[in-house]
């Protein structure tokens, strides 16, 4: 997928709830149509994004993993 992103967060290393609560924190600075690419490594995470896009109105536009790694694209609503 060659998604433009305007904003990359790296939060491996980070447990639950911080990988949810930065990105929340990005895209509240972010505008409408902007993207986030997020790499993180906590396996709750994957659960967590998907529940969040959902309930805020944010679009996933993608989501894969590569061994202990996480990687997500949301489009701020």
């Amino acid at each position: 997928m060659q998604t433009k992103v305007d904003v990359e967060l790296d939060l491996c290393g980070l447990t639950c709830p911080l990988p949810l609560l930065k990105t929340k924190q990005s895209l509240n600075k972010m505008i409408a149509g902007q993207v986030v690419k997020v790499v993180a490594t906590d396996p709750g995470s994957e659960r967590d994004f998907q529940v969040f896009a959902e309930q805020s109105g944010n679009r996933l536009l993608e989501f894969t993993k590569d061994g202990k790694k996480f990687f997500y694209w949301i489009q701020k609503s």
